[in-house]
């Protein structure tokens, strides 16, 4: 879009806003309507609606193995689709950032077509553009922008005000971003242990984990509620990736295969994670970043 289309009436008048007087969303990640295996019961205790979560406790980060055998530390954000969800970034005509300027977001935990992981669209705006004076996707399509879509996907969880994660594989800052939801505040982690970008079919990359639980799926009360296997006296798993931040295939968004828990003391990595009995494959598609690796 040009200058003049930037300073039509409804431009003119609208009004940059201030994210620190701005109200804040609200943020459930445990509602029904939000959690898969992450839903908040009277049995769980997980935080409430809007209360700060540390990710730095179970059930919430857990240790695995790498695909030679090396322990690896890594979160969990539940279930999130392939399909990432939009996220407006704004830049200057000649590609500089919009100092100040918050992303944009159109969804949030509990809203249809959430995601974790967001697919990076650039909003280009004139010199004389205003930051903040779009805080919202309603507003932004309102206005005769140019948005284009980058191949960039940025694994953002979206998180209630004063959350932590204080754990990172890569060098970003493990503090939260601000960000906007229809006109109010919202708050999210970045983990960027690896780049990303969007396949031929606009999804999110995956990687496969393999995953054994205390009781087998076909069990009463099995699965994911009955949590994972781990060492005696230990919270080290047998859940074995197969990519690690630095490799080529590697992606944070990772396909489930359940393998025999009677396999669990024979697996101790790739190969024998992929020699075990395999109960269940491709059963959810999981975010769990990986924060930290030891090398065998």
């Amino acid at each position: 879009m040009d200058d003049e289309s930037m300073n039509d009436d409804s431009m003119e008048e609208s009004r940059s806003m201030d994210p620190k007087e701005a109200p804040r969303a609200e943020i459930d990640r445990f509602s029904e309507e939000a959690g898969t295996l992450l839903v908040r019961t009277e049995m769980n205790d997980l935080p409430g609606p809007d209360e700060p979560i540390d990710f730095d406790q179970g059930p919430f980060i857990t240790q695995g193995l790498g695909p030679d055998g090396g322990a690896v530390e890594y979160y969990n954000f539940d279930v999130q689709p392939a399909e990432p969800a939009p996220i407006y970034a704004f830049v200057r005509e000649n590609g500089d950032p919009v100092e100040d300027q918050l992303n944009i977001i159109d969804v949030i935990p509990g809203d249809e077509g959430y995601n974790d992981f967001w697919h990076v669209h650039e909003v280009t705006v004139p010199d004389d553009y205003e930051a903040n004076t779009v805080t919202s996707s309603a507003d932004l399509m309102g206005h005769d922008l140019e948005i284009t879509a980058t191949d960039s996907i940025k694994n953002c969880p979206v998180v209630p005000e004063g959350s932590t994660a204080t754990k990172r594989a890569g060098d970003e800052d493990e503090g939260l971003i601000a960000g906007w939801y229809e006109g109010e505040v919202v708050s999210y982690f970045l983990f960027e242990e690896a780049p990303l970008e969007a396949t031929d079919g606009n999804e999110v990359p995956v990687s496969p984990i393999y995953v054994s639980f205390n009781a087998n799926p076909d069990e009463d009360g099995g699965g994911p509620q009955s949590g994972f296997v781990t060492e005696e006296m230990s919270d080290q798993t047998h859940n074995v990736v197969a990519s690690l931040p630095g490799d080529e295939s590697y992606s944070p968004l990772w396909t489930v295969t359940v393998y025999d828990n009677a396999d669990f003391e024979d697996v101790s990595d790739l190969d024998t994670a992929t020699s075990a009995n395999i109960l269940d494959t491709d059963t959810a598609t999981v975010n769990c970043p990986i924060v930290s690796v030891e090398m065998e």
